[in-house]
């Protein structure tokens, strides 16, 4: 693989309560030795906490993604989203997220799976151990985000319901409430939201069930209680608000390629070699830069994930 498309090993931590973590940074930098890098360390959020408005968390000190890129702000993050069961302008999401309730909330895991289960979201936070991972999130429209996500691997839970040999492909189904989403009274969407992936891109390291992001519960407009981050794919299969998690034997039905089969992929793997039949995929705007960045195949993630995709022709299957 060409080297420009190379990427460095993930790497994870624990994560510090906010206020024990604020205590921490106030006293590193004063003493000289805080870093734009340095990644939080110690325990996961409690059981008991689930989303909280975005509108009420303050700003938080800079860190950096595993090729050395600076994370965006959580105002960035939070106040830039798309996220149409809300709105389909992204600067409105935050404001008509803020009444939606996360709590109680619970996933169902079933289908083509030895031990069906249904976790509240309280039972995946104390079951399965909190990692932070700061990856980047590259948009279809072509811009981009770096966030650190706290979560853990999509694996570790389908592990845990044992997939049969007949499941091939892993459904995911946001929750459908239109009283508290008014986007999802839209007719022209088939809602609720659907995504899906192969089994084998679902049981890679790197995709991840998220609960939060920079070490604070999931807030509303990014997803909140809990959502999948595939970096290496184009953001909307990065699905929120997940309800839903089922193993199928056939490629399910996804929204955006049932809306608009020519313009987004089953697959939707970053590729800057293929472009939107509305827009150049080549390049992107980083969210907070005035410029503009050159694309990297697979989002810069090409080491682990390239071999998923050995012998397809990735402008077929886009």
């Amino acid at each position: 693989m060409d080297n420009k498309y190379k990427s460095v090993p993930v790497k994870s931590s624990e994560i510090t309560p906010y206020s024990l973590y604020l205590s921490r940074r106030d006293f590193l930098k004063a003493a000289g030795i805080i870093t734009g890098s340095a990644l939080l360390a110690a325990c996961a959020p409690s059981a008991t906490e689930t989303s909280i408005p975005a509108a009420n968390m303050p700003d938080l000190p800079e860190k950096m993604d595993e090729f050395g890129d600076p994370a965006n702000s959580f105002e960035d993050i939070t106040n830039y989203n798309n996220f149409y069961e809300f709105s389909t302008t992204k600067e409105a999401v935050n404001s008509l997220s803020q009444d939606f309730k996360a709590s109680p909330w619970t996933v169902e895991v079933y289908g083509l799976v030895n031990n069906p289960k249904t976790y509240g979201i309280e039972d995946l936070l104390s079951k399965f151990p909190q990692e932070e991972r700061v990856y980047r999130l590259r948009c279809v429209e072509a811009w981009s985000m770096v966030i650190p996500w706290n979560g853990f691997p999509l694996a570790s839970l389908l592990k845990e319901v044992e997939p049969t040999s007949d499941a091939k492909f892993v459904r995911f189904e946001t929750v459908y409430r239109p009283e508290e989403m008014r986007g999802q009274n839209s007719p022209f969407y088939p809602w609720p939201y659907q995504e899906g992936l192969r089994l084998d891109e679902a049981m890679n390291d790197l995709t991840l069930l998220a609960t939060g992001l920079y070490g604070q519960p999931m807030p509303n407009p990014n997803g909140a209680p809990i959502r999948l981050v595939v970096p290496w794919k184009y953001g909307f299969k990065s699905i929120k608000s997940i309800v839903k998690i089922e193993l199928v034997a056939e490629q399910p039905a996804t929204l955006w390629n049932t809306v608009g089969p020519g313009e987004y992929g089953f697959y939707s793997n970053v590729n800057p070699e293929r472009s939107h039949p509305r827009w150049s995929q080549a390049s992107e705007r980083r969210i907070g830069e005035l410029g503009r960045r050159e694309t990297l195949m697979f989002n810069g993630y090409g080491e682990q994930v390239a071999q998923l995709y050995e012998g397809m022709d990735l402008i077929e299957n886009y």
